[in-house]
């Protein structure tokens, strides 16, 4: 049994729906950093796919997946500090209630 590459994309495509869900329609900033992480997980399955599977097999997707890993990781970390500075100021982590940065 092999594995297509409509399979990766399909898979591919269902996470990138269900992150974009999550990051439209949640209210928690928490979930919305989640939702984020997993949009950018469907586009590292796109690039190595397409990586395997091009006209010219090579590890140029690999290589591109481990640098937008690296920008994923560094997205967190900040990210996580904001959310850490805005509840400490203002008690809640609700995307609706973070509409300044004054303070």
């Amino acid at each position: 049994m092999t594995v297509t590459l409509s399979s990766y994309l399909l898979v591919a495509l269902i996470l990138f729906c269900v992150g974009l869900y999550g990051a439209l329609r949640k209210r928690n900033a928490i979930i919305v950093l989640l939702s984020i992480e997993l949009m950018l997980n469907a586009v590292n399955i796109n690039l190595v796919a397409f990586s395997k599977f091009g006209l010219n097999a090579a590890v140029t997707g690999q290589i591109f997946t481990l640098f937008t890993m690296t920008v994923a990781a560094a997205e967190v970390a900040v990210g996580i500090a904001i959310l850490l500075a805005m509840f400490r100021n203002r008690d809640s982590i609700h995307v609706d209630e973070m509409d300044s940065m004054k303070r």
